[in-house]
Formats: structure tokens, C-alpha cells, sequence
């Protein structure tokens, strides 16, 4: 098996995060061992689709959910077109593989209601902490930023005179995202304030716990949690929901849909796309005002 040089092409040529290359190893390894244990196959590389459609139904036996049950199938998919690449095989028993069918996953994003009470009517504490967190819930809503790049942002990729934050993407793509006078104060008032603390390890971030470490990734999610249970009645409250937000109030704001999917870091249209529908509320709006019909 060529995990490791399947592994390595992720990180090395795609440029993938540790988080997903991981995901992708345990998926194979998982696959590996169902083989050995079921079929007495120590090598998958020769495997007939049959072997991986009953990996489908051993999977779906266990209840794995059909989202989930998709992204191991890519897994191996993707597995499979490494060895096509490097010439190991000529075939890629998945490649007429369709995934299975999900529900489609619809996030609701925060009202104008919902961002203007956790940003103007909680009362942030006064220390370094309240400060940090008040300026992480801004810059998320006003630059759509996904936790992990506001986690990577650096002192240097904020520059104030050109008011413009650079973000390092998926893949290590970079884009330019603008910045808003009020987010300029804040950060302003943010760096003094770390100025203060006695403990700064990791000053090159712009993020810091209280320790002067970089934040991390529950620690982003505890707290946007924490901050919107006290606004909204929402049963998910996470950093995607922000990114959703910003999107979606945006397009619902009159946003160009391609300047939208360039202030995200989307490759694609496609996947901007998906925040469209939360703006037909609003559209409905505005062609039963308009339309000479509307009032009837």
C-alpha cells in the first residue's frame, strides 16, 4: 500500500491541513483493516468495487450516516486516482461510484438582530480576555473569515494603511479582504491592550490566550458559543455560522455574488452559491413591493 506516499502528495502538492490529511489517513486505514478482517486482504490496491460496496453496507449497518459514509468513499476515491497518477494501477474500482443520497444541509445565519446584540448589548469585560473576544466575534462577522484563518492571522497581515487584512486560506491561497474603520480601532485598541500582558510567547499572532499562546480551534468555539447563547435561541452557534452570516447579509444587502466569493476564498461559484438561499426571504421582499402585481 502507498499510504505514506499518498499522504505525502496531499501535504506536499495539495497543500492540504494536517486536520484533513488525517481524516483521509484514518478513512484508508479503516477500509484496510475491513478487507484484512473480512476478505483476508492485506492489500488493497487490487480491490474490486464489489469489496468496497460492502464496505457501503457494512458502514450503513452501523448507522454511519450517509454524509459521513460520502466523505470515506472520497477518501478512497482520491486514494485510488494517486495510484492511477503514479501508474500503480490502471483502474479506479470507484470511478462509476455515485454517493449516496443526503439531506440537504441547511445553517441558518444570525438576523441583523442576533449580530447587532452581541456586538452592541454584551457587556465584555474589561481585561485582555473581554477585549480579545469582543474583536474576535467582530472580525469574523465583518470579514467572513473561517476559524482556522482567524486563528493563523498574523500582526503583520493587518495592515492599517492600506486598511486591508491579507488571510491565508485552504491550500495556502491568499486573498485580501477590506477593513472597516471601527475594526481598525479595534485592533488598535486590542494590540495595546496585549501590550500589557507579561507573558507574550507566540507575538507574531494576532490572536492570543491569556498565557500569550495562539488561540485554538475549541477555544474559538467555546467562545463563540458562550457570546450568542446570552442573543440567540439558535441550537448550532458556531464560527461557521458567523462565515454563513456574513455571506448571507451581504447577498441580502444587494452584494454581487462573485465579489462575495472572493471576499470568502471560494474557488468556485458553486460553493458560494449555497448562501443564496438564505437571501429569498429577503428577495420575496422586495418583487411583492415592486411588482406591479404584489399587491393584488
Amino acid at each position: 500500500m502507498f499510504l505514506t506516499e499518498f499522504i505525502s502528495y496531499l501535504t506536499l502538492e495539495k497543500n492540504y491541513s494536517k486536520h484533513t490529511t488525517k481524516a483521509y489517513e484514518n478513512d484508508i486505514l479503516e477500509f484496510s483493516a475491513f478487507c484484512l478482517s473480512n476478505y483476508d486482504i492485506s492489500d488493497i490496491d487490487t480491490v474490486e468495487y464489489s469489496v468496497v460496496r460492502f464496505w457501503v453496507v457494512d458502514l450503513s449497518e452501523r448507522k454511519i450516516n450517509n454524509r459521513s459514509i460520502n466523505r470515506k468513499i472520497a477518501s478512497l476515491k482520491a486514494y485510488f486516482k494517486f495510484l492511477q497518477k503514479i501508474e500503480v494501477t490502471e483502474i479506479n474500482p470507484l470511478s462509476k461510484h455515485r454517493a449516496l443520497k443526503t439531506a440537504k444541509k441547511v445553517e441558518i445565519p444570525f438576523s441583523e438582530v442576533e449580530m447587532e446584540n452581541v456586538l452592541s448589548q454584551i457587556e465584555y469585560t474589561e481585561d485582555f480576555e473581554g477585549i480579545r473576544d469582543e474583536l474576535l466575534i467582530h472580525v469574523l462577522y465583518v470579514t467572513g473569515m473561517r476559524r482556522a484563518e482567524v486563528i493563523a492571522l498574523k500582526v503583520s497581515d493587518v495592515d492599517f494603511e492600506t486598511m486591508t487584512i491579507k488571510v491565508l486560506g485552504k491550500r495556502n491561497k491568499e486573498r485580501i479582504v477590506p477593513m472597516l474603520a471601527e475594526t481598525k480601532e479595534k485592533f488598535t485598541q486590542y494590540l495595546l491592550d496585549r501590550k500589557r500582558l507579561n507573558v507574550v510567547v507566540d507575538d507574531k499572532f494576532m490572536f492570543l490566550t491569556k498565557s500569550g499562546n495562539k488561540l485554538y480551534e475549541t477555544l474559538v468555539y467555546r467562545l463563540i458559543k458562550k457570546y450568542f447563547r446570552e442573543v440567540s435561541s439558535k441550537v448550532k452557534t458556531s464560527p461557521h455560522i458567523l462565515r454563513h452570516t456574513f455571506a448571507t447579509h451581504l447577498l441580502n444587502k444587494g452584494a454581487d455574488l462573485n465579489a462575495v466569493k472572493e471576499l470568502l476564498g471560494h474557488s468556485s461559484l458553486a460553493s458560494t452559491q449555497v448562501y443564496t438561499h438564505n437571501s429569498i426571504a429577503e428577495l420575496k421582499k422586495v418583487h411583492a413591493k415592486a411588482h406591479p402585481r404584489g399587491n393584488k
